[in-house]
C-alpha cells in the first residue's frame, strides 16, 4: 500500500469511527460477535495465524482424542505445559469496553468464537456470553459428559497422572472445546442466533468471517433490521453488507468508541495505534 493509499485508508477509518460513535449512540440492544483478533492483543495466537494450530497443522481431531492413546498422551502433555500460559492472559482494552457497554446497559450479548474466556474474565456476565467454540477453561468427559474445571484438571496432571480419566465413569477426557469433526453445541447456537435477531446492531470485532456458522449470524441482524459494523484488520466476506468497515485494531479502536459515547468526549478521534496495526487476519 503506496502513502496516498494509505492516507486515504486512514481517512475512511476515521469517518466510520465517527459514523459509529453516532450509531452506537442510538443503539439499545447492541451484540459484539468476537472472534481470534481481539484476543491476539493479550498474546493468545490467531488461530489462522501464523502461530497459529491451523498453520503449525496442530489440528485436534474429536476420533483421535477419544480413541488413540498415543494422541490422548500427547494432547495432556502438551496442555499441561500450555494451560499456565493461557491462564494467566489478561483482558485488554477491547474486552474491557465490551464489558463497560453491557454495564451500561448498551450491550445485551457477546457470541465469542474465542475459547480463551477473556470476556468473562474482563466483567461480562457469563450468562449472556455465547461461546459457539466452547471454553478451554473446563474440561468434559467424552462418555458420561461431566464438566469440571481446569484448574482442578491441571492439579491432577502435575501430579503426573498423565492422561486422567473422569472420576466419575472412567471415560476420556479433554478440552470443553469444539474439535474438527464436532457440531457447535445446539443450545448455545441457537441463543446466539436470538440474540443477532434481536439486536439493533452488531459489532463485529477481529473476526475474519470465513468460519460458519458464525460467520451467517452478521446477516441475522441485516435480516432483523438491524445494522452491522465491522472492527477487523482485514478485508472480510461480509464487507459489501455491512453498514460500516473498519479496518483497524480491535483494543484502541473500542476503547476510544467507548468512551466517546459512554464519557461524553464528543471529540475524541480514532487514535493514531488503532490505525496502525501488524498485518495479520483475525480467525
Amino acid at each position: 500500500m503506496d502513502r496516498r493509499d494509505m492516507s486515504d485508508e486512514r481517512t475512511r477509518n476515521r469517518a466510520a469511527f465517527r459514523e459509529l460513535a453516532t450509531l452506537l449512540t442510538g443503539s439499545a440492544r447492541v451484540v459484539a460477535l468476537t472472534g481470534a483478533g481481539i484476543s491476539t492483543e493479550s498474546g493468545i495466537p490467531d488461530y489462522r495465524g501464523p502461530n497459529g494450530v491451523w498453520a503449525q497443522r496442530r489440528i485436534p481431531r474429536i476420533e483421535d482424542v477419544r480413541t488413540d492413546p498415543a494422541a490422548q498422551a500427547a494432547y495432556w502433555r502438551e496442555r499441561r505445559e500450555r494451560f499456565p500460559e493461557m491462564l494467566a492472559r489478561q483482558p485488554n482494552a477491547g474486552h474491557l469496553a465490551l464489558a463497560r457497554l453491557e454495564q451500561r446497559g448498551k450491550l445485551r450479548a457477546v457470541i465469542t468464537q474465542n475459547i480463551d474466556g477473556l470476556h468473562q474474565k474482563a466483567g461480562n456476565d457469563p450468562a449472556t456470553v455465547y461461546e459457539l467454540h466452547g471454553s478451554t477453561l473446563r474440561v468434559r468427559c467424552l462418555n458420561c459428559g461431566r464438566i469440571y474445571e481446569s484448574t482442578d484438571m491441571q492439579r491432577i496432571l502435575e501430579a503426573d497422572e498423565e492422561v486422567p480419566v473422569c472420576p466419575v465413569c472412567g471415560g476420556p477426557l479433554r478440552s470443553a472445546t469444539i474439535l474438527f469433526g464436532e457440531p457447535l453445541p445446539r443450545n448455545v447456537l441457537t441463543a446466539a442466533a436470538t440474540a443477532a435477531r434481536q439486536s439493533d446492531l452488531m459489532l463485529v470485532v477481529g473476526s475474519s468471517l470465513v468460519v460458519n456458522p458464525a460467520a451467517q449470524l452478521p446477516r441475522l441482524t441485516r435480516d432483523a433490521g438491524g445494522a452491522v459494523a465491522i472492527i477487523n484488520r482485514t478485508p472480510t466476506p461480509l464487507d459489501r453488507d455491512a453498514d460500516l468497515v473498519l479496518r483497524t485494531g480491535a483494543g484502541a479502536t473500542l476503547d476510544a468508541l467507548t468512551r466517546r459515547v459512554l464519557d461524553g468526549e464528543s471529540g475524541l478521534e480514532l487514535p493514531d495505534e488503532a490505525l496502525v496495526t501488524p498485518e495479520g487476519a483475525a480467525g
